[in-house]
């Protein structure tokens, strides 16, 4: 178990290092390619014009999403002829990638691409483990806040214990597969799937992401004051512990 740093300046090595986490926690966040990834996988065989119509896109923009899609290895392309168009020339056909388990949303969540890998191994050497682990926190942090304001709005401040259980679902929303467990007066999320992978194992430092998007969460949907009166420990599999959990 370890808990929160305090945050300090930043300079170049810390920007650079939180190019590389914020470029790894948001490879999937465009929410328009999330968006045709799941219409692909509800349609299968669609075509880059039918994902243009369906998202009110330009064709050559549903495209570039699909080609991105397709690079990651989360679509399958293949030329097919529809039976409507007669002998003329084949189109291009998407269809979401079977995953390792059969679900393919998995690999969406859980595959990082191996150049922000590599990217983000060297931004942590320049850094050293201490500096590496407060970035890290400052932007899952960030991040957390982010999130936070895009979740239902209007509804006022919640109790810590209700914030936990909505960060649950959020998280599971960004791949962890997250459930919240009241213990006594704390609550832990727990999750069960790290959407970091294997660069999360070799690097156990990125777990201060995590951390950091609990207290972002906690701190926007609890108010700002959370962040002095509320202290978010993080157990971690890469760190040895038996779980992945933040207890708040």
């Amino acid at each position: 178990m370890f808990t929160a740093t305090d945050h300090g300046a930043t300079g170049p090595a810390d920007r650079r290092f939180s190019a590389a986490v914020a470029a790894v926690t948001s490879a999937f966040g465009d929410p328009t390619r999330r968006e045709i990834y799941l219409h692909v996988r509800s349609h299968p065989g669609s075509t880059a014009s039918e994902v243009a119509t369906a998202f009110s896109l330009h064709p050559n923009v549903a495209r570039h999403h699909l080609d991105r899609l397709s690079a990651g290895g989360y679509v399958e392309v293949g030329l097919e002829r529809s039976p409507l168009a007669g002998a003329g020339r084949p189109s291009k056909r998407y269809r979401a990638a079977n995953g390792t388990d059969g679900d393919p949303t998995i690999d969406l969540v859980t595959h990082l691409d191996d150049l922000l890998v590599s990217l983000l191994a060297e931004a942590l050497e320049l850094l050293g483990p201490v500096e590496a682990e407060r970035m890290a926190e400052r932007v899952g942090e960030e991040h957390g806040r982010l999130l936070a304001e895009r979740m239902e709005p209007g509804e006022g401040q919640r109790s810590v214990r209700g914030a936990m259980h909505a960060i649950a679902d959020a998280l599971t929303a960004h791949g962890f597969a997250a459930h919240a467990e009241d213990r006594g007066e704390s609550t832990a999320v727990v999750a069960e799937n790290c959407p970091f992978g294997d660069a999360a194992a070799q690097h156990p430092v990125i777990c201060a992401v995590d951390r950091g998007m609990v207290r972002g969460l906690l701190a926007g949907l609890c108010g700002h004051e959370t962040d002095a009166r509320v202290s978010v420990v993080l157990s971690s599999r890469a760190r040895g512990d038996d779980a992945c959990a933040a207890l708040a």
